[in-house]
């Protein structure tokens, strides 16, 4: 318990500013959706004008901007990416931040196994995560509400955050994982965020060019999308299971990499 509080204290300055980004992210992009809104000229038909490619890239294709729902799933992918970085680079640096910072003959002189110290960080780490997952689904529920006149969003928001929830746990234990697996666990959280960035530039590739519609299973950014689980009836098994497994199996990863592994002191 010591070390989850340990944990919590050490990251929460990064993840108070982490939930002021994400509050900041919604409410900007909410202000922007009534200043278009009011502005008198068609959301859709300024995007009809637009390349194809410029949409793929920006995440706005498939998206009824016109009202505060649609509006919401285009600025979905862009809370996500936050998210997701956040989760990616706290799996590395809880399990690596001992070597980095020098204290790892303190934490582990103490009579607590490997397994357990492990265990203690993942669960601070999964808790920042719910946090941070929290702060995005209270901030998008209250601001979207305000724009939304009478549609009915919390539906919508509830299954994107779910979504959300399910991606962040994912990045967390690639990060942890590599933080475990790497001799110099400085270099994991960078890994970890080079990692995500080639799944989401992949999930861009395949918007772009359907023949590639078979690399889905390959990136995440695809396994909850937000205008097929808002707009097509909600999660797809496979992506769920997918997600389960690799979550399991990374997990473990982390566990047995790090009972492994010679500490650098």
């Amino acid at each position: 318990m010591n070390i989850f509080l340990k944990e919590m204290k050490s990251h929460r300055k990064s993840l108070v500013f982490w939930s002021i980004g994400i509050f900041l992210m919604v409410a900007s992009g909410m202000i922007k959706y009534e200043s278009l809104a009011s502005s008198g000229q068609s959301m859709n038909d300024m995007l009809a004008g637009m390349p194809k490619s410029m949409l793929a890239i920006l995440g706005m294709a498939d998206f009824d901007i016109s009202n505060a729902t649609g509006y919401y799933g285009l600025l979905f992918i862009y809370l996500l990416l936050m998210a997701t970085i956040h989760a990616a680079m706290l799996g590395a640096t809880i399990i690596g931040k001992e070597e980095r910072d020098k204290t790892t003959e303190f934490l582990f002189v103490k009579p607590v196994s490997r397994n357990n110290i492990i265990a203690a960080k993942l669960a601070a780490a999964f808790f920042n995560i719910i946090i941070l997952n929290l702060v995005t689904f209270i901030s998008s529920l209250i601001l979207v509400g305000k724009y939304s006149k009478d549609e009915v969003v919390t539906g919508d928001i509830t299954i994107t955050m779910g979504g959300m929830f399910i991606l962040q746990v994912l990045f967390m234990v690639i990060g942890s994982s590599l933080a475990a697996f790497k001799r110099k666990s400085k270099t994991a959280a960078y890994l970890a965020t080079g990692i995500l960035l080639l799944t989401y530039v992949i999930s861009v590739a395949i918007d772009l060019n359907e023949s590639l519609e078979g690399l889905k299973y390959l990136t995440p950014f695809k396994y909850f999308e937000a205008k097929n689980v808002m707009f097509g009836g909600g999660f797809e098994f496979i992506f769920v299971l997918l997600s389960g497994v690799l979550i399991a199996a990374l997990t473990a990863a982390t566990f047995a990499f790090y009972k492994k592994r010679d500490l650098n002191v």
